[in-house]
């Protein structure tokens, strides 16, 4: 019988080997819709020969699946830059980037700077840029030309044609385009109120100008077809659908700077194929796969050049909107310490209410 037994361990372990070597060569990617098109995974999986499985989610799944896990079950996760350095220190959930793997010459320095810099907890850096996104001004620049920054909607040639949002990006947006800087007064929540005041001040005086606050992007796409406004805070992708029919109006990035989001690449902490992870980030951000990405996501990657091979009518209103100097101004959004949500709503509630 202990012959027999000895056998059935060898037997029984052998097999435990065969997966785990076999899961070495599969990745389990956590993301996002459009982040892992059909094609860009075929290409992969044939130039490397790791497997790809794709489980779609957003940041809140993201997070609860990797809370749920400690980190396991996924080999490489798409959260924002800002679910990053507080779900590490409170729960551990991610391993640190090992950035010697990472191919640096194709990112988009300030992004990957940026990046790395929200994602850093303990010295470590837990994140790389991936799909990014801004909101910034939406402008029918034949009527609105004087637009080019946050309090230009506040200008006296478009009162009551303008529009935009009762929430945190419209309060940022102000603030910078006043020369304050909330992003450097989150860890001081009396300085932050302070500039949330002088803010509201601002958005009270402007609320003449203000047609309407808009709730959803179908609102406000119809608003700006019809002419009822002629300038807006709103996402770049919305500008650019808008410029497709409408050549007069287009995103515009604020002189102050566009707001930016940042999907990254994080390694769960008990990922068991970080080979295929290092190989996906570094495979996707070629700039000839990154503009297949944006193809399918509708968004642009922080690959370096990976614009010159997008769609030719996109890459033009791309070009157009973010010239370098543009996108090295963005305001990346950190995490939000707590206490800051109740300081913002405050103020909104007030500017709503105001005559």
């Amino acid at each position: 019988m202990k012959t027999h037994s000895f056998i059935v361990s060898a037997a029984v372990a052998a097999v435990v080997a065969g997966t785990s070597a076999a899961s070495a060569d599969t990745l389990r990617l956590l993301t996002w819709g459009g982040y892992a098109p059909e094609d860009v995974i075929a290409k992969f999986e044939a130039e490397t020969g790791h497997t790809v499985e794709v489980t779609k989610s957003n940041n809140e799944e993201m997070i609860a699946k990797l809370r749920a896990t400690r980190g396991g079950g996924f080999d490489l996760a798409q959260p924002s830059q800002d679910r990053i350095a507080g779900p590490q220190a409170e729960f551990g959930i991610y391993k640190p980037i090992d950035l010697s793997k990472i191919d640096a010459s194709q990112f988009i320095p300030s992004m990957l700077e940026a990046t790395k810099g929200n994602t850093t907890v303990d010295g470590e850096v837990y994140g790389v840029p991936h799909v990014w996104g801004t909101s910034g001004l939406v402008v029918d620049t034949a009527k609105a030309a004087s637009v080019k920054d946050y309090t230009d909607l506040c200008n006296a040639d478009v009162a009551g044609k303008v529009s935009y949002r009762l929430k945190r990006p419209t309060l940022i947006g102000f603030a910078y385009s006043m020369g304050l800087d909330p992003f450097a007064a989150y860890g001081d929540e009396a300085a932050y109120a302070e500039i949330m005041g002088k803010v509201e001040d601002k958005l009270t005086e402007c609320k003449a100008n203000v047609k309407t606050y808009w709730g959803g992007g179908d609102e406000l796409m119809g608003l700006l077809r019809s002419g009822e406004v002629v300038a807006s805070m709103a996402w770049d992708t919305g500008g650019w659908k808008l410029n497709a029919d409408m050549a007069d109006i287009t995103f515009v990035a604020p002189e102050a700077g566009a707001l930016g989001w940042i999907d990254t690449f994080v390694l769960p902490a008990k990922g068991k194929a970080d080979d295929a992870a290092y190989a996906w980030i570094n495979f996707v951000m070629q700039p000839e796969v990154a503009a297949m990405i944006t193809a399918a996501a509708g968004n642009f990657t922080a690959s370096q050049g990976a614009d010159a091979y997008a769609d030719d009518a996109l890459k033009a209103r791309y070009q157009a909107s973010f010239p370098q100097e543009a996108i090295d101004n963005i305001k990346w959004y950190p995490p939000v310490p707590a206490g800051l949500e109740a300081i913002e709503g405050g103020v909104l509630d007030r500017v709503k209410a105001a005559n």
